[in-house]
């Protein structure tokens, strides 16, 4: 009855039951009890729980599945059962192996579960019903245990590269095209002649690399570390028509073969573009603890050692009695390739980065503690992550830490500020910001001061960005400054700058001229207010030299038949003219020549 009147508050509703999947009723449901009953969609297909599975994973449409059954009619006749053989069907689902109900069953189940299904007509044996065995139009009732199933992946979703999971993996993760992976494996043809297989320690390869043939990358793109799986891998997959001939030991493969493929990914490890240009890798040999990187602004102690690529080591740190590093990350202390990969490590971690010479010494010949480092050389360090120490975030902060801890990264921009490097201070005085930002609570006095350091360091910030040629930086923040404090002359005269380096004079002058109306004898200001007028009567000569040529090559490229228009024209506006002049002396009331004509509209 329950079933009865799900079903009947569905069609109420006006759900589309032709769009229901398989088992989706039950994803939504609550669990079965042992003992309970409920229909499976809305086809008449019901599923009563006998005995409870393991997990909560469920095969799918594809995968292959071993189930011992007993098919019986409703009075209880029995006419098939895989006990009665005395061994369980394998079959792969959704192929039309066995009928469409237990199909849609199975794939309910979970491992070792046993459950009673009913199948109307429609989704067993129809009008046919089954060589005597099933009347037509019968309902039937299989018993069914799933004893086991192998997912199986269709990975180029075209049979080319069929894989069936033998043996799951332990995490989630999946190698990408950087990472190097470490792979058993063994090739066969379709008569089980062996053609290739990995010694027992296995073989290491980058997957961007490829090996063996195209299937083999392409299959442990989709495998966890720890996975074993059986690929059956098509020819245009493996070596195509043309095979592989003998050489060196290495087994022939005939043209348009078939590949049997046992492989097993032991291991990978992932590689990381630290930039996203291929300039600074990290390739991870050992996990570090939790899920905390050091970031920008951590003082970190590492140890390493750095070679060159034809490994000469020209430095050490924390190795053979060497002291360990340790220096602030995104403070240029190291090399550029060094700062930004060890930001992105784990206390405990081991690495190997590749820097290239944009990211390392340069194209300069750089003498180190061990050796000489060749222009534009590439380097590899191999670093450890011993520990690192992080400031607190804001909101581990009271009031007064985060306006203190602001008031000193705007003096650490400063200084920075001073000595040229305008990158590094505008992060600074970003950082600064973000402690005092207006998002924060603050009581009245701490407002004051927050504000006061909050528009100082926009303005610093601003100051950064015009040195490195942000003007659109520069005019958004120089306006946030002006939102605040309407004549705020700093952030007006910044503005003005940015606003002249866009070529918006307009806008350039406006500003310029609040300056001076709150300061008429600002030295700064009325030097750029000259310079404006200057790059005004630049541009005004420009724009008039465009047009005087864009008129010129008109009427250079004007048609003669045109041209014969205008004649014609201007012959037809003098004789209007004569008309004119003759009505005009035939009237008393018209003025006297020389006097202007005054229109009335």
């Amino acid at each position: 009855m329950a079933a009865e009147k799900a079903t009947n508050e569905s069609e109420i509703e006006g759900e589309d039951d032709l769009d229901e999947e398989p088992g989706e009723v039950i994803e939504s449901a609550p669990p079965l009890k042992v003992g309970d009953e409920r229909e499976l969609g809305s086809f008449g297909l019901k599923k009563k729980l006998l005995k409870r599975g393991h997990g909560w994973e469920t095969p799918e449409l594809g995968d292959e599945v071993t189930v011992h059954y007993v098919g019986t009619l409703l009075d209880g006749t029995k006419f098939d059962s895989t006990r009665d053989r005395g061994e369980p069907l394998t079959i792969k689902l959704g192929n039309g192996q066995v009928v469409t109900g237990l199909d849609q069953g199975i794939i309910t189940m979970q491992k070792e579960e046993t459950s009673m299904f009913t199948l109307p007509p429609e989704l067993a044996y129809g009008a046919a019903g089954l060589n005597g065995a099933v009347p037509p139009n019968s309902v039937v009732q299989f018993e069914v245990q799933l004893v086991s199933w192998i997912t199986v992946v269709d990975i180029c979703k075209g049979g080319g590269i069929i894989k069936k999971i033998m043996e799951k993996g332990d995490r989630n993760e999946v190698p990408g095209d950087l990472d190097e992976v470490l792979v058993k494996y063994r090739v066969a043809l379709d008569d089980g002649t062996v053609v290739a297989e990995t010694t027992e320690e296995g073989f290491e390869f980058y997957v961007k690399d490829g090996h063996l043939c195209p299937a083999l990358p392409k299959a442990v793109r989709t495998m966890r570390r720890g996975e074993k799986a059986q690929l059956v891998v098509q020819p245009q997959y493996a070596f195509g028509e043309e095979g592989r001939n003998m050489s060196n030991g290495v087994h022939s493969i005939p043209p348009s073969s078939l590949l049997n493929i046992d492989v097993e990914l032991v291991s990978f490890k992932p590689v990381i573009d630290i930039i996203g240009d291929s300039k600074v890798f990290k390739k991870i040999l050992k996990e570090g603890e939790g899920a905390v990187v050091a970031n920008e602004g951590a003082t970190v102690t590492i140890s390493y050692v750095a070679r060159l690529e034809d490994g000469t080591v020209f430095e050490k740190k924390g190795i053979d009695g060497e002291q360990p590093l340790e220096f602030i990350t995104d403070e240029e202390q190291v090399i550029a390739g060094l700062d930004r990969a060890v930001a992105t490590m784990k206390k405990g971690e081991r690495a190997i980065l590749t820097i290239h010479p944009d990211f390392g010494f340069g194209s300069s010949e750089v003498r180190r503690d061990l050796a000489v480092i060749p222009p534009s050389s590439n380097v590899v360090y191999e670093v450890e992550m011993l520990d690192f120490f992080k400031e607190k975030a804001p909101s581990e902060m009271s009031n007064s830490e985060k306006i203190e801890a602001a008031r000193m990264k705007k003096e650490e921009g400063n200084l920075l500020f001073k000595t040229g490097k305008y990158q590094q201070a505008g992060k600074k005085y970003d950082k600064a910001a973000d402690y005092i930002s207006e998002d924060e609570s603050f009581g009245d006095d701490e407002e004051k001061l927050a504000k006061k350091l909050r528009v100082a360091c926009w303005l610093n910030r601003a100051a950064c960005s015009l040195k490195l040629h942000d003007f659109q930086g520069t005019i958004k923040l120089c306006s946030q400054v002006l939102d605040i404090e309407f004549h705020n002359v700093k952030a007006l005269y910044r503005r003005a700058q940015a606003y002249m380096e866009t070529s918006d004079f307009f806008s350039a002058e406006l500003d310029i001229k609040k300056v001076l109306e709150t300061d008429p004898l600002h030295r700064e200001v009325k030097l750029i207010q000259k310079n404006l007028k200057r790059l005004q009567a630049e541009s005004n000569q420009r724009d008039s030299k465009l047009y005087i040529n864009m008129f010129a090559r008109m009427t250079r490229d004007t048609p003669v038949a045109t041209k014969k228009l205008k004649v014609e024209k201007v012959e037809d506006d003098e004789n209007v003219a004569m008309e004119i002049e003759m009505e005009r002396v035939g009237d008393s009331s018209a003025p006297p020549d020389g006097e202007m004509v005054v229109d009335s509209c």
